[in-house]
């Protein structure tokens, strides 16, 4: 697999262990994802949610910033929506002049996910179909164009914070349309993955940039598959029950999540999540991920994977690491 590998961090909230150390895991987390090698460290944005404490990536990529050295940190994404342009190319501004570099800016289209938190962020569903304008706002302040007259993002202007485009709604046509590097994650089925990465391909549009495909996945490795299977287990269900309940909990135990008494409909709904998973050995990893990379002609691999014990998924991306060959060094998770 000749392709740079990332990983993004979304925060899990574990139970028993509260949304505030989730925060201070994902630093933790960082930390050794940096000495295994990684490429880049992203971080997410959910308002609302029991089970996710990543809320305010802004703050949360200038604490991984600051807490490591040489990988680069990023947001998968923000989303814009949620946000005035102005102040997000001043907040990446500011962290790419404390961390030149260093900082990347995925954005994302999506708005609260119930009416509540829509409301509290002072939103409507309405809000993400001004998604292209914002993007092409936030572009004009950092070059120094001049979108609103006298308006200046500083210390955002002239600095070069690359963007990425989430491919959520018409995110993989607009990334073309403007030249940006799209990231994606198989939501709607692997058939339909391919053909936004084709239509993506075919439609860029730059003089400077060539198309650049992040894609993103969950990744599970283990001794064995079934092991490799039990790790991706809490936040597959976790995914399910949000289904099923409109609520996605705080992680738990894959051993107590074996034993709930589940409906004919999330047990089929689990095998499907994880279905769409990536977990097994090392050499069945490597086999399915190049084949991933076949498929899609993925630049970067973008691994999302959480579970239950924050020292297991250490072990499991360790051992994706050393199938890479990145180049790991004595760090934290030694």
């Amino acid at each position: 697999m000749d392709v740079a590998i990332s990983v993004l961090d979304r925060s899990p909230v574990r139970r028993g262990r509260g949304a505030a150390q989730a925060v201070r895991d994902t630093v933790a987390f960082a930390r050794d994802v940096e000495a295994l090698g990684y490429h880049r460290f992203w971080v997410s944005e959910h308002h609302g949610v029991p089970g996710v404490a990543g809320s305010a990536p802004a703050v949360l990529a200038a604490a991984v910033a600051a807490a490591t050295t040489r990988i680069r940190v990023g947001t998968g994404g923000v989303m814009l929506p949620n946000h005035r342009p102005l102040v997000v190319a001043e907040q990446f501004g500011v962290l790419n002049a404390l961390y030149p570099g260093r900082i990347d800016l995925g954005l994302g289209r999506s708005v609260g996910f119930i009416e509540g938190v829509r409301r509290a962020l002072g939103q409507d569903k309405d809000a993400a179909d001004g998604f292209a304008d914002q993007v092409r706002e936030l572009r004009a302040f950092f070059r120094g164009d001049q979108v609103q007259p006298g308006v200046h993002a500083i210390p955002a202007e002239g600095q070069s914070v690359p963007l990425f485009l989430l491919a959520t709604g018409a995110g993989a046509d607009l990334a073309a349309e403007l030249g940006l590097p799209l990231v994606i994650a198989p939501a709607r089925g692997h058939r339909a993955m391919i053909d936004a990465i084709a239509r993506y391909r075919d439609r860029f549009r730059s003089s400077t940039a060539d198309p650049y495909v992040v894609v993103s996945t969950a990744v599970a490795v283990a001794d064995t598959a079934e092991q490799a299977r039990t790790l991706l287990v809490p936040e597959a269900w976790s995914t399910v029950y949000s289904r099923s309940h409109g609520v996605f909990p705080p992680l738990s135990p894959a051993e107590e999540i074996l034993t709930v008494a589940m409906t004919d409909r999330e047990r089929t709904r689990l095998d499907q999540v994880l279905s769409g998973q990536i977990g097994g050995t090392p050499a069945e990893v490597s086999d399915r991920l190049g084949a991933l990379v076949a498929d899609t002609g993925a630049d970067e691999l973008l691994i999302s994977t959480s579970t239950y014990d924050p020292a297991e998924r250490v072990e499991s991306f360790a051992a994706l690491a050393e199938l890479a060959g990145l180049p790991v060094a004595a760090g934290p998770f030694r």
